[in-house]
């Protein structure tokens, strides 16, 4: 049966620049021959995106400006079957990153938020999309703060990819950590060791579910109310082009297989080979496989 996600987040045109190394020395002028690509992206496209790719239904909310970047993005959407009758266009920009990369996997994102950390999602206004969906998908950006505070007290179940995280009080994300039913997170810029990291993060918020997404390692997982932690490893292929969007995609994988019925372990496997494929792409909307391609790549990796 087809899962109905309500998917909310930002939008925005990305470009991607192929750099030699980290720290970048300088230099006035390079010619990295088709190392500079522009795409449709931002972490609510990337998760829309995953998730129609694997088969699920979504209703996607954002906010775009009134110019070319904005046709752009709709156009992008439409062209892989997302609605984008709920994307408002009242920003005075749509939002625009830049993204460098090294053959190693490292990256340093650039992203221009323009006025979209002014606005405001009414969660009255979306009520009635709330009571059909499976899951509520909501990142971390000032739009979706009363959002995801409705959908948690509806008793809707939430999920919210927190990123980046250093202090488990951190006050930015507090409304999305207390009102999240699956919390991930980036291990980059842990204070402590991942297992006591997810461990304290539990003791705070007591999420349903907790991953901390380990890049090249894998994923840790935590069940609360089992208190039970497992490490997931990755899943490596020969190529890896560009890491950026790899944490969206292991977070939308591990939704679809979840709302599917898989428990939590297997449906992070699941997760860590759908985000292993896609780092063979150059762009964080591109490089989704679908349902079957990764049931099939799972069939031949001994830890699924």
């Amino acid at each position: 049966m087809q899962r109905e996600i309500l998917v909310s987040g930002l939008l925005n045109v990305e470009t991607n620049v192929a750099v030699k190394g980290f720290p970048i020395p300088y230099y006035p002028i390079d010619y990295p021959f088709f190392g500079v690509t522009s795409n449709v992206s931002g972490v609510g496209c990337n998760i829309a995106k995953a998730l129609t790719a694997l088969g699920d239904k979504v209703t996607l909310l954002s906010f775009l400006g009134q110019d070319e970047e904005a046709q752009r993005i709709l156009r992008d959407l439409q062209k892989d079957g997302i609605g984008t009758e709920n994307i408002t266009a009242a920003l005075k920009n749509t939002p625009v990153s830049v993204v460098l990369h090294d053959s190693d996997g490292q990256r340093q994102v650039y992203c221009d938020l323009k006025d979209i950390q002014e606005q405001r999602l009414i969660p009255s206004q979306y009520s009635n999309i709330l009571s059909r969906t499976d899951i509520a998908v909501l990142c971390n950006i000032n739009f979706n703060r009363d959002l995801i505070k409705a959908a948690h007290a509806a008793g809707v179940l939430t999920a919210t990819d927190v990123h980046v995280l250093h202090d488990i009080h951190d006050e930015y994300n507090r409304d999305f950590m207390e009102n999240a039913d699956i919390l991930f997170l980036s291990d980059e810029r842990l204070p402590c060791e991942p297992e006591q990291f997810i461990r304290n993060l539990y003791a705070c918020y007591h999420n349903k579910i907790i991953v901390i997404g380990m890049g090249a390692k894998g994923a840790l997982l935590l069940e609360g109310a089992d208190d039970h932690i497992v490490m997931v490893p990755a899943y490596h292929t020969e190529t890896i082009v560009n890491t950026v969007g790899a944490g969206d995609a292991l977070f939308s994988a591990f939704l679809h297989f979840y709302l599917k019925g898989y428990d939590p372990t297997a449906a992070l496997q699941y997760a860590v080979i759908f985000a292993g494929i896609k780092i063979g792409f150059n762009g964080a909307a591109l490089g989704f496989s679908s349902e079957k391609e990764i049931e099939s790549a799972a069939a031949g990796h001994s830890s699924v």
